[in-house]
């Protein structure tokens, strides 16, 4: 059996998850762009990949990527290195400058979260682990 969700509701749903994402990542990303976080974590979890790949994955052009990959490299936070199947290419991996970056971006985030999760009443609190199953499903679906 299929449910049949409301407008109003998916657009609470959407708001809310936005928000919260927009402001836990306001608050840990430093001097990088939302760009720049989201194609490290692109990096360290299907690397060594691509330049092109990545900006599928990424789903932004060529050119917009080229010019994120270079940033990145220029701070440090990942590296090329030779493609094993064509001398002519390369492919990116995570730096260890810039898995220190993600450690200390989550360690952050999830600080920022708990603070905000300690505030909710045990019932609140257990409303929300219940929804996590179903959350953490909408969030791994391939588009």
């Amino acid at each position: 059996m299929s449910t049949v969700p409301s407008g109003q509701d998916i657009a609470k749903l959407r708001v809310a998850v936005g928000r919260l994402h927009r402001r836990l990542a306001q608050r840990t990303t430093g001097e990088l762009t939302f760009a720049q976080v989201s194609a490290l974590v692109t990096v360290e979890r299907r690397g060594p990949i691509r330049l092109g790949e990545l900006a599928a994955r990424e789903k932004v052009a060529a050119p917009s990527m080229t010019r994120t990959a270079a940033s990145l490299l220029t701070l440090g936070l990942i590296e090329k290195v030779p493609d094993p199947e064509d001398g002519r290419s390369f492919h990116i991996v995570l730096a260890e400058a810039g898995r220190d970056l993600l450690d200390h971006v989550r360690t952050e985030r999830s600080a920022l979260l708990a603070e905000r999760v300690s505030r909710l009443s045990p019932e609140q609190y257990a409303i929300l682990l219940s929804a996590l199953p179903v959350l953490e499903q909408l969030a791994e679906e391939d588009d």
